[in-house]
């Protein structure tokens, strides 16, 4: 029996989580900063990591309670140590060094866009088959990899400017939505027609994305027609299906040159519902099969860290995870 202590701080989320064998979750404790951020209309660092600071102990120690489990009874330690901002990462690498050296076990440093990977592997869905395509997108990045078995990751594609979750926060920003934006564009769109204006569909060649010039279009038109005339929900729900109809699009096409059979979704962008109904729908269509985690696993959380440490520690495709004391945050690292 394998008990797994992860720590996730790599933005605006505290979070501690408490998985068994990899696949129970016997807690996933969160602890948003969102109010705090939303008057600036974006992520201040700087509070970001206060924020973090202030909370760190009582998320720890609200997991462990949760979980009905002592240090003792821990395997190991798992810690988010990039990408992501810097004094973030930080405070979390900082308290699970801590830990590891105080109950004198592992420290399993996770790549965070690895840990958005294995929330496919959390219940209660299935295990995804390798090989299999998984779109990764976030506020952050917007990625097609190639997972061919644990550890074996080949990026596809990624987004040249903006990514998809940027491109939603700075077009609510832009229509007066507040942050962050994608919820609130996502709630709006239910209300709106998604071909009430005829948005372009940039496609890079290959699998890359741009979503720069898509959040300008809407800019241009905004300005031009004035949004009584087009109404609001009418330009959420079009540029909404626009990026969906990107994402989808070259997705299911490079599970199809590729050899997949499934297509995961990964990643905050990943609880969007018209991006689950469609990614659905097209992969059924196509034969494929689309593996979507619950919401909870979608957004930042320390139980797919957990889960994607686990693996880490006991499968040795990975080789040696990074566990010395002295791991340092990464702000830009790499899937490997």
């Amino acid at each position: 029996m394998s008990n797994i202590l992860a720590i996730e701080t790599s933005c605006d989320e505290t979070s501690a989580a408490i998985v068994r064998d990899g696949r129970e979750v016997l807690s996933n404790v969160i602890s948003s900063q969102i109010e705090f951020h939303k008057k600036y209309g974006g992520i201040v660092p700087e509070v970001a990591a206060r924020k973090h600071i202030e909370v760190i102990s009582p998320v720890i120690k609200e997991a462990l309670e949760q979980a009905g489990c002592g240090f003792k009874e821990l395997e190991a330690v798992a810690v988010t140590y990039g990408p992501g901002l810097v004094g973030s990462l930080l405070v979390g690498l900082c308290a699970a060094k801590a830990i590891a050296w105080a109950i004198n076990k592992p420290l399993i440093g996770v790549n965070h866009l690895e840990g958005h990977i294995y929330a496919n592997f959390l219940p209660p869905t299935p295990y995804p088959l390798f090989p299999f395509l998984c779109l990764l997108v976030s506020g952050g990045h917007t990625m097609i990899i190639k997972v061919s078995g644990h550890g074996q990751y080949e990026t596809l594609g990624r987004t040249r400017d903006d990514a998809a979750g940027e491109a939603f926060d700075k077009v609510a920003r832009f229509l007066g939505l507040g942050y962050p934006g994608g919820p609130v564009i996502d709630q709006l769109a239910k209300e709106g027609n998604p071909q009430a204006v005829k948005f372009t569909r940039p496609m890079p060649d290959g699998y890359d994305f741009s979503f720069s010039g898509l959040k300008t279009a809407v800019v241009n038109h905004v300005t031009r027609y004035p949004l009584p005339v087009t109404g609001l929900p009418n330009i959420a729900a079009s540029f909404q299906q626009a990026v969906v109809d990107i994402l989808v699009d070259k997705a299911v096409r490079a599970a199809q040159e590729h050899g997949c059979q499934t297509v995961a979704l990964a990643g905050g962008v990943s609880a969007n519902s018209q991006l689950r109904t469609q990614l659905l729908m097209c992969c059924r269509r196509e034969g494929l099969t689309a593996h979507i985690p619950p919401f909870e696993y979608c957004t930042d959380n320390a139980a797919m860290i957990a889960c994607a440490g686990y693996y880490k520690l006991h499968n040795s495709a990975f080789g040696i995870p990074p566990s010395a004391l002295d791991l340092a945050p990464v702000a830009s690292l790499r899937l490997a």
